[in-house]
């Protein structure tokens, strides 16, 4: 079973206040925030996305390939998390719409550091 999901930064400050606003669309919070690292849950809930900056003290690199997928309670949610991100300094990477399947609405973006993030709902 799958516990949680951490994306590395180079630059914790701006990267917790881009995920305190993007990640506040679907309702999720600052759930922790210890030296040099961030976790966000839903409220009342265990941090199961983490942003950090690496142990090993190298600069925090993209994953080719990688993406984090959020799953949004409503086609508005995909929509305000998209363009929260953008608002915030990400990037597009798949403005929101229907794909894949007949009820699947989703929407990808970059994080301030190049992460691949997918919002998706499907009802």
């Amino acid at each position: 079973m799958l516990l949680g999901v951490t994306l590395g930064t180079n630059d914790l400050t701006k990267a917790s206040a881009f995920y305190d606003a993007v990640l506040r669309t679907l309702n999720m919070v600052r759930t922790m925030t210890v030296d040099g690292e961030v976790g966000y849950g839903v409220v009342g809930g265990a941090s199961c996305f983490w942003v950090l900056t690496p142990f090993n003290k190298q600069q925090a690199t993209i994953g080719n390939g990688v993406q984090v997928t959020f799953q949004a309670s409503n086609n508005d949610e995909v929509e305000a998390f998209y363009r929260t991100a953008l608002a915030c300094g990400g990037t597009d990477e798949g403005a929101p719409g229907y794909r894949y399947r007949p009820n699947y609405f989703g929407a990808y973006c970059r994080d301030l550091d190049g992460n691949k993030l997918h919002v998706m709902y499907e009802n």
